[in-house]
């Protein structure tokens, strides 16, 4: 029986042996059998609940009346996306190759 489990532990088995395939089929058991769930760390979970990703908007020039204006601004950001938590970061300017303005970028989270 010792050398049994010394030989399981250091595994001196050949790759053409029948203890090889058996290790095989466990291992591809293990893989494809096991819950997803066992290998979510909850503490991942709940940081990444913490932190927003931030998107990027392209709307036109009708949506932003006035660039500076943040409150107005948010207020028809969160309108257009249905998103009453969403939070304008920064705005920038979309020109064509004639410097004409086309819309703008907005940065929310």
């Amino acid at each position: 029986m010792s050398s049994f489990l010394k030989k399981l532990f250091f595994w001196n088995y050949a790759r053409n042996t029948w203890q090889w395939d058996a290790l095989c089929v466990l291992i591809l058991a293990f893989i494809f059998l096991t819950p997803k769930s066992w290998f979510t760390n909850s503490e991942r979970w709940t940081l990444s609940a913490h932190q927003k990703s931030t998107s990027t908007l392209l709307v036109g020039v009708d949506v932003v009346a006035n660039e500076a204006d943040s409150a107005d601004l948010q207020k028809r950001i969160r309108t257009l996306t249905g998103r009453p938590d969403a939070e304008v970061i920064a705005v920038r300017k979309v020109v064509n190759q004639n410097g004409k303005l086309q819309g703008y970028e907005v940065d929310i989270r």
